[in-house]
Formats: C-alpha cells, sequence, structure tokens
C-alpha cells in the first residue's frame, strides 16, 4: 500500500454573520470522508480548522460560535482557505471585521496563495467570493457566487471571469461555488480529487445528496455515474466493484455481495442505476483502463490492470461505449 500523503488544513475563515450552512455543509464532508478514511484503515486527510477576527462569531441564524482561532500570519502545512458567506445585507455593508478580514487576506494569505508550490488552495462558498474580491484574491480567475450576487461580484472584481449558472467552478488554486448546498457540492468534488471517487460516493451516501455538476461542466465520471440512488444493496455491488475491479466478477459473485439472488440483483440495477451490473462492471473497468493509458500504459497492461481478459476485449468494449480505439487515449503513440 503506498504511503499515506499529509493532512490537509481546511480552515475556514469566519465573518460577521457567517451563514451556518455554508460551514457546516463542507465541514461535515470533510468530518465524514476523514470518518470512511480511518475506517478503512488509512489515515485521515483533513484537518478541520476555524478562524476569525475574533474569538467569538454570530452566526446568521444567532448561533454564537466561540474559541474560535485567531487569523493566522503564516500557514503551517498545505491549506484549504475556506471563505464562507455572509447574508445580503451584511454583504451590502461590510463592517469593520468583515474589512479587516479582506485586509488580512490580501495582506497575509495573498503571497501564500501565489506559491504554487505550497500545496495552498482558496476555496470560496456562496458570497465568500465577493470577500475574495475585496480581497484582491480573483484577479483573472473564473469564478462563480450566488446568482443574485453575480452582478455586485462583477463590481467588485472587474477582471475576473465571472460565470453564470454553475454549481462550481475550478480555476487552478480557486474553486468557487454558487451558493449554500452548492458548497457541499463542491466538498464532494474536492474529496475526489484527494481521497478518489469511491470515497466521495461514501460520503455523498452518508448525507443523502446527490453527486451533481451542471450541463456546463465535464463529463461525471464513471466512478460516480450511476450512483443518484440510496439503495443500500446497490451500493454495496457499486463499492465492491469500484474496490476491486480486476476480481473475476461474475453475477453469481455480484449477487453474493448484495445479498441477494442474481435476478433481484438485475432487477435492482436498472430500477436504481439505469445499467446491469455486468454493464457498470465494464464501463468501471474501462474508466481504470483509460487511466492506465493516460499515464503511459501500453494497451496491454492497461486491459490487465482493468480487469479484462485481454487487450482484444478491452478493445472491443471501447468499441462499443466510446468508439474509436484505446490508443486514443495515450499521450503519445507507442507499442500495444
Amino acid at each position: 500500500m503506498p504511503p499515506e500523503r499529509a493532512l490537509i488544513d481546511v480552515l475556514f475563515v469566519l465573518s460577521t454573520r457567517a451563514l451556518l450552512l455554508d460551514l457546516a455543509g463542507p465541514a461535515e464532508a470533510f468530518r465524514l470522508a476523514n470518518q470512511h478514511l480511518v475506517d478503512a484503515g488509512r489515515a485521515p486527510r483533513f484537518r478541520l480548522r476555524y478562524a476569525a477576527p475574533s474569538a467569538q462569531v454570530e452566526s446568521s441564524v444567532g448561533l454564537v460560535m466561540a474559541a474560535i482561532e485567531p487569523l493566522p500570519d503564516a500557514l503551517q502545512a498545505p491549506t484549504w482557505l475556506v471563505l464562507v458567506g455572509q447574508p445580503s445585507a451584511t454583504l451590502v455593508k461590510p463592517d469593520a471585521a468583515t474589512l479587516a478580514t479582506a485586509h488580512w487576506l490580501n495582506r497575509r494569505m495573498r503571497p501564500l496563495l501565489h506559491d504554487d508550490t505550497a500545496g495552498h488552495r482558496l476555496v470560496t462558498i456562496c458570497s465568500g467570493t465577493l470577500l475574495a474580491a475585496r480581497a484582491g484574491l480573483l484577479g483573472s480567475h473564473r469564478c462563480t457566487t450566488h446568482h443574485e450576487l453575480l452582478d455586485m461580484l462583477r463590481g467588485l472584481a472587474p477582471e475576473a471571469q465571472v460565470v453564470d449558472n454553475r454549481v462550481f467552478v475550478l480555476d487552478g488554486a480557486l474553486a468557487s461555488s454558487a451558493g449554500v448546498t452548492a458548497g457541499i457540492d463542491l466538498s464532494l468534488h474536492l474529496i475526489a480529487q484527494v481521497g478518489g471517487d469511491a470515497l466521495s460516493a461514501a460520503v455523498a451516501r452518508d448525507m443523502v445528496v446527490y453527486l451533481r455538476r451542471t450541463p456546463l461542466d465535464p463529463e461525471l465520471s464513471p466512478m460516480l455515474a450511476h450512483r443518484h440512488h440510496l439503495h443500500p444493496a446497490v451500493h454495496r455491488v457499486q463499492d465492491a466493484i469500484t474496490e476491486r475491479p480486476t476480481r473475476d466478477w461474475d453475477m453469481a459473485s455480484l449477487s453474493a455481495v448484495a445479498h441477494v439472488t442474481e435476478r433481484h440483483l438485475s432487477r435492482l440495477f436498472g430500477e436504481h442505476a439505469g445499467v446491469s451490473p455486468l454493464h457498470y462492471l465494464e464501463k468501471i473497468r474501462l474508466e481504470r483502463a483509460r487511466q492506465s493509458l493516460q499515464h503511459g500504459a501500453s494497451v496491454t497492461r492497461a486491459a490487465e490492470a482493468a480487469g479484462f481478459s485481454s487487450d482484444l476485449q478491452l478493445r472491443r468494449a471501447w468499441g462499443r461505449h466510446w468508439g474509436g480505439s484505446p490508443r486514443d487515449a495515450a499521450p503519445r503513440a507507442g507499442p500495444s
């Protein structure tokens, strides 16, 4: 097993009247990701921290959050700086604490975020993007915010490429979301980047949310497709296939994982996932093969790594699902 990577500090920056769901939704997603990793015998990946200009902040719903750490002068570990949104009334007339936070972001954090080797990134939830704009952190990056605040964002960051009608937007080290529950969608995407699609799917299942993308986002990964359901037996089979695609799966072994009959498993997959179990297996193996090819593997090695019995079987499956040849996915032409 490869060595576990270092913890990522997820530092939530709380301003006056911080929107509680902007904080709680993403924080729960990262907590659950850690819990799944620990349950699997792996090290957690995220360390949750909370900072503000004062040790006590009142949230948007009146709940007072206390014992908050001060805004740091430096980042000691790879850090995701998460800017939490505020209600519209607070945005129109920012108070002294909010302006002080923007000044801190510009003076202390902007140089650190521009260091491409440090592993930091800026994550904005809902109107947190406006705080980033006030701090001069957006530059000419592509970004988004709540649909009612897009014009305000354009006024605060005239050089930024503000994108309408998106759940979230990624541009280099900047990740911005459209608001409130979209922060959960963005968190699930970031969890998948770090811990894999299966981990993100498990967290989404715990939180009873869809793994969703907008139509303008890249096509949903095959590792996450067909997961928009809550049936535990189907999820068990999908998890088993994703974790061990090279196993010699057949309907008997898959139905044993689900604890149902083969006929019942076929019906459940059709009803809840929209595909048959073996069709799903083939799609997962194709995605594993594609990933191997993009990392320089030959067609033969990619087929073996993905669980296909031969490169011919891979070529035939590739043609059925995607057309063309597996060579199309290779970074450069090479022997197969």
